[in-house]
């Protein structure tokens, strides 16, 4: 008697019940092979890019998967997380997804937190810091919110030997290739050690000492020379101005120290007479001398700008509408390029 005849026997079953069973096994083992194993295909370019964020949780990583098509179903990639017990033990940082992994394939991509390898960040020079930090999460997946935190951490501050208020200033815009699971921290490191390396060279800190002028300060000046103009070639010759002013004693009043007062308003890049008025050791408008630290990230051309600035005997200069300035060095001259400045607005 062969087996399938014992079987039958012994669970009384008939060979058509016996069969019926098995085809029903077979099609629920059918149903989660294609469930779980079968791949997840999502539209557009392959790899994808997909960032969990420090402090995700995993229902809301499912979710934000669900979201980008990169899974057909939350429900079973919530059940083959918990069969791996995976729902706390996912890794942040960006994650490149190939096309058509099944559900354990991206599970395994998580536990072991191998994100893509690289990561491109292009930061723009003259960048205030919660831009900076709204790019880096946005790239990197680090948390804005902590970036900015740690930028203002007096304690963090001295062990980078910054005695600004903020790092604001001290790192250095240009495109960087990250790992892709960088931390704060190591992303911090490589933007300051860029700007340091620009203060190591002896030219540079032999004209430092001629000017009489710190490291602070000079970035600070910096940061006022990216956001007055996008021309690099103007920038010597602004640093130039600002110089001959800060000599004389006579007022920076630069507009982008406004606009960095404003920066959290919706009309940020305008500046009113009222504007002229606020009350902030950050306006130029009203104190001599320069702000106590850099209103953004300056690009290495102002920083250098600001370090070796072009000698004029400019003390005034406004815009002239088409992205660069007028300078003048009279009062008289510079007020009449004030008025055509405003007569070319007003016909816009």
């Amino acid at each position: 008697m062969n087996k399938t005849n014992s079987l039958l026997k012994q669970f009384h079953l008939s060979k058509n019940e016996f069969y019926l069973i098995i085809g029903f096994w077979s099609f629920v083992f059918s149903l989660f092979l294609f469930a779980f194993l079968g791949p997840n295909y999502y539209n557009g370019k392959a790899p994808k890019r997909f960032i969990v964020k420090p402090g995700d949780t995993f229902s809301t990583i499912v979710d934000n998967l669900y979201s980008q098509n990169i899974i057909s179903s939350t429900m079973n990639m919530n059940i083959v997380a918990f069969m791996y017990g995976a729902d706390t033990k996912v890794k942040s940082g960006n994650y490149l997804i190939k096309n058509g992994l099944n559900y354990f394939q991206l599970i395994d991509l998580f536990l072991k937190g191998t994100p893509g390898e690289q990561v491109l960040v292009t930061i723009p020079e003259g960048i205030w810091q919660h831009n900076l930090a709204e790019l880096l999460e946005e790239k990197l997946g680090i948390d804005s919110k902590e970036f900015l935190a740690l930028s203002k951490n007096r304690s963090f501050l001295n062990t980078q030997n910054v005695l600004s208020i903020s790092l604001e200033g001290y790192l250095l815009p240009n495109t960087y290739y990250f790992r892709a699971n960088s931390s704060i921290y190591d992303v911090i490191k490589k933007l300051k050690s860029e700007m340091d390396k620009i203060f190591e060279s002896d030219s540079v800190v032999n004209q430092m000492v001629k000017l009489e002028m710190n490291k602070n300060e000079i970035l600070t000046l910096a940061s006022i020379i990216d956001g007055e103009t996008n021309k690099e070639s103007e920038f010597k010759l602004i640093s130039g101005v600002y110089h001959n002013r800060l000599k004389r004693g006579i007022r920076l009043q630069a507009d982008p120290t406004i606009q960095y007062l404003k920066r959290n308003s919706r009309q940020k890049n305008k500046v009113y007479f009222k504007d002229l008025e606020i009350n902030s050791p950050y306006n130029t408008y009203i104190n001599s001398g320069l702000p106590p630290s850099p209103i953004n990230n300056p690009g290495k051309k102002a920083v250098l700008a600001a370090i070796f600035p072009e000698k004029t005997k400019y003390i005034y200069f406004v815009a002239d509408g088409t992205g660069g300035h007028k300078f003048s060095t009279k009062l008289s001259e510079h007020n009449e390029n004030v008025r055509a400045y405003r007569r070319w607005r007003n016909s816009q």
